[in-house]
């Protein structure tokens, strides 16, 4: 199965990966419009990590594991893992316990507090590659195949 990896020297910290996933799971698919006219502006499904001040810096996105302890956690059976091993939330059988949150050793699932709902990367299923790897200007996500966990 096809992932996002992260390549830690070459991230640059610009945000932009972030950009690119609130735009693609924007209703307008315009980062102006998504940003400053949306009233549901989405969460971004992967957050740029900085430590040191910025000195180190990296993207954090779900790495859809093969035994995904957020699956297992999931109270509600939000979280499925499909056939292809992409691990989705459903957002309508969220309850909004948060278990997933706690159950991910990445910090990859991030919390909706206005919605009550978690969140998290869904690799962009309408999209040849996902939005952040193709925003990323210094190719420090790449989309390959892989296994994890």
């Amino acid at each position: 199965m096809k992932r996002i990896y992260m390549i830690e020297d070459a991230c640059i910290g610009c945000h932009l990966c972030e950009v690119g996933c609130i735009t693609e799971h924007s209703a307008s698919k315009d980062p102006v419009r998504a940003y400053l006219h949306e009233p549901e502006r989405p969460i971004a499904r992967c957050t740029v990590e900085e430590i040191d001040g910025g000195i180190v810096s990296f993207s954090t996105t779900c790495r859809h594991c093969d035994e995904p302890d957020c699956l297992r956690a999931c109270i509600s059976g939000a979280i499925q893992k499909n056939d292809q091993g992409v691990v989705r939330i459903d957002t309508e059988q969220c309850v909004g316990c948060w278990s997933c949150v706690m159950a991910c050793p990445y910090g990859a699932i991030q919390r909706n507090l206005k919605k009550k709902k978690a969140n998290k990367c869904d690799l962009c299923p309408d999209r040849m590659s996902p939005a952040c790897v193709d925003a990323c200007p210094n190719r420090a996500l790449v989309y390959k195949e892989g296994s994890q966990k």
